[in-house]
């Protein structure tokens, strides 16, 4: 029954009702007339014989035959009655047969044309709901287009959609940016040259435009983008719009510039397979190659070979201050100068990082390894002009020789590079032969190394306690902690035999954070007790002081042990705090913000200014004990230490003389003007309890 709801398909069906009435009507009006005249007809025919029969006969057998004719009449009309009534019923049968059949037509014709309104109104249906779908498809679809940019301008350029690539490339919201000109996408300089506008332009009028542009993200950031427009017109030829892809070239141009690079190092390689691919040099296989054939060329010959083993000082703060592409190019300049050093048989090969390798052959005595080593410290230490900079950088360098210092080519390279460490660990801008102590210390060394790791988790670690004195009123106005490690076989060690080491392998960061706990521990033991131990004094090294995490690992100690920040004064040297100034003015102050005391140590060993000096937020200077130890010797000396003393009076600052061992010493410190002592003389380092029993005396 739902199909005769449509209002179109009543109409229709009461249309053809109609039509099935009036055709039927006027199917049986002229059936009717059809019978009447076909009946008056055979009467008429009937009636004619008697008149005629009677015109040619007379009397009875006219009437005879009359009679006869009549009957003859009747049975005819009987006969036509009934033939009339026959095929009236058969014309009765075929009207209702044709109504039948026109009915069917008018309900066929009906239903049809229902079925056809039905069928349109589901076709629309359909239609609509593709269109709904398409639509939600199409819209789930951009937006599921995170690498892409896609969006619909108006011919102006302003924003009609934003899909969710959009978003993630820009940072804007829908919300933000729909309505907007496409022109804030750009940086500000192309805003004003009109770019955005020409770039419409050029596109309205090939139709299509491709390019890569500069845009900048909501957050300031910029990035290079591909751009791809494409005019929008109605069948008219007008212009409606514009369709706009775009994607993000960064991570394209990364892998590509890298990619670059890699070819290009490929390419190098598969070329020259034993250089060094930044400065040229031979690598380290090239050299093993050749110092092979130098050592089996001197056995034959009873000759001498030669093994410098060369390190940059300095550079990593160069290459981390500048950056590596600057670094890269001081590289490249040392090893232009190694070259110049060196004769033609010899080979100069980079190690990795800033070390590099020479190889001397063709000698006949070692002065002559002596002679170029000189060279190359002096030619080294030259400044470089790397983008007009010019670059001071210093060598260490270690040199074994064949057959004293090793018969191959392993150990000939392993002796240069412990002669090498031996160099580094005196003046800058030297040079050490190989000695076979050098490797017992080497060996040493690597056994200390070891031994550290489990020397915490021992506890084969304690702190040891010197006064420090008031030089006027001889009263105890502070004390150092100095760290102690009584080692299971070695023995009680003192810092300098295992401090440098683990500063190099980086384990002076937990030794140091204990050492720094336990003396504010013992402080604020002391202080409980009542007795007046002043301020307690702890060295931080260069890897501690340049940690991230310096400030919060002091603050966290503060708190854990309660101690207060005025009992505690940090012990900094003068090259760790002028290595950044910068930096290390920025975590001073910090520093005393907390109530913490700073003193640099070793003053005087250093390279400061005075200007430098003026911008340190300090509290004391310790003088070295080197200047100390030559007053009576070397003049200049007490002069250094007079200006010194001098110096940090008039800046405010607590002058300290460390390492004071006789009463001349202290005497002169006293005429000076000093105001604090500490060595030998006053006490060695002692126990937490004999530094108690110290104090009580």
């Amino acid at each position: 029954m739902t199909l005769f709801r449509n209002r179109k398909l009543q109409l229709t069906l009461a249309a053809a009702v109609m039509c099935l009435i009036i055709v039927t009507v006027a199917a049986l009006r002229i059936m009717s007339e059809f019978d009447e005249m076909e009946v008056q007809d055979q009467r008429n025919s009937r009636s004619l014989v008697p008149s005629e029969a009677g015109k040619r006969g007379s009397g009875d057998a006219i009437h005879g035959q009359f009679q006869k004719l009549v009957r003859d009449l009747r049975s005819e009309e009987l006969r036509l009655l009934e033939m009339r009534d026959e095929d009236a019923k058969k014309r009765l049968g075929l009207v209702k047969d044709l109504l039948l059949v026109v009915s069917s037509m008018g309900l066929l014709i009906a239903t049809l044309a229902g079925w056809r309104d039905h069928r349109n109104d589901v076709r629309q249906n359909v239609a609509d709901v593709s269109l709904r779908n398409s639509e939600e498809k199409y819209r789930s679809l951009l937006d599921g287009i995170e690498e892409y940019e896609v969006l619909m301008l108006d011919p102006a350029g302003v924003i009609l959609t934003w899909n969710a690539g959009a978003k993630r490339m820009h940072g804007y919201t829908a919300e933000e940016i729909v309505g907007q000109n496409y022109a804030r996408l750009f940086p500000a300089e192309d805003i004003q040259r009109g770019r955005p506008e020409k770039i419409l332009r050029l596109t309205a009028k090939n139709e299509r435009h491709r390019e890569e542009i500069a845009y900048v993200r909501q957050d300031g950031s910029r990035f290079i983008g591909e751009v791809a427009l494409t005019a929008l017109r109605d069948p008219s030829g007008n212009l409606r719009g514009f369709s706009k892809i775009s994607r993000d070239l960064t991570d394209r141009k990364d892998a590509e510039s890298h990619l670059v690079g890699i070819n290009k190092q490929i390419a190098y390689l598969s070329n020259s397979a034993a250089h060094d691919a930044l400065t040229g040099l031979p690598n380290r296989l090239l050299l093993n190659d050749r110092l092979y054939q130098a050592v089996a060329l001197a056995k034959r010959n009873s000759g001498i070979v030669a093994v410098l083993f060369l390190d940059l000082d300095g550079f990593k703060h160069i290459n981390d201050s500048l950056g590596h592409s600057a670094g890269d190019k001081l590289l490249q300049s040392v090893a232009n100068r190694l070259l110049a050093c060196v004769r033609s048989p010899d080979t100069v090969c980079r190690n990795g990082g800033d070390e590099f390798i020479i190889l001397l052959q063709e000698m006949t005595q070692a002065s002559q390894a002596a002679i170029t080593a000189k060279r190359v410290l002096l030619s080294v230490a030259e400044a470089h002009n790397i983008d007009g900079l010019d670059l001071h950088v210093t060598a260490s360098v270690g040199v074994s020789i064949y057959p004293d210092d090793g018969l191959d080519v392993e150990t000939l390279i392993r002796n240069s590079d412990i002669a090498m460490y031996e160099a580094k660990k005196g003046e800058r801008k030297t040079f050490r032969f190989f000695t076979p102590n050098m490797n017992l210390d080497a060996v040493e060394r690597g056994s200390i190394e070891e031994d550290l790791h489990r020397a915490l988790e021992n506890r084969e670690f304690a702190l040891h306690y010197q006064p420090k004195v008031h030089l006027k009123t001889g009263a105890v106005v502070g004390a150092e902690a100095l760290i102690r490690w009584t080692h299971p076989i070695r023995g009680l060690l003192s810092p300098g035999r295992f401090i440098a080491v683990a500063e190099e392998t980086g384990l002076i960061l937990p030794i140091g954070a204990w050492v720094l706990r336990e003396a504010c521990l013992q402080a604020k033991t002391w202080k409980d007790a009542g007795l007046t131990a002043g301020s307690m004094a702890v060295n931080v090294s260069a890897v501690q002081f340049q940690e991230d995490g310096f400030l919060v690992g002091l603050c966290s100690v503060l708190s854990d042990t309660g101690l207060d920040p005025r009992s505690l004064e940090l012990e900094i040297t003068e090259s760790v705090l002028m290595k950044d100034t910068e930096a290390s003015v920025s975590i001073l102050k910090a520093v005393r913000e907390i109530g913490v005391r700073v003193a640099v140590d070793d003053f005087g060993t250093g390279y400061s200014s005075l200007s430098y000096l003026r911008r340190l937020p300090l509290d004391s200077l310790k003088i070295d004990q080197s200047f100390l130890h030559k007053i009576h010797s070397a003049p200049d000396d007490s002069i250094i230490i007079s200006a010194i003393i001098g110096m940090g009076r008039n800046l405010g600052l607590r002058v300290i003389a460390e390492g004071v061992e006789t009463a001349e010493e202290t005497a002169f410190l006293k005429a000076n003007d000093c105001d604090e002592g500490q060595g030998y003389f006053f006490s060695r380092p002692a126990t937490a309890q004999q530094f108690v029993k110290m104090l009580a005396a």
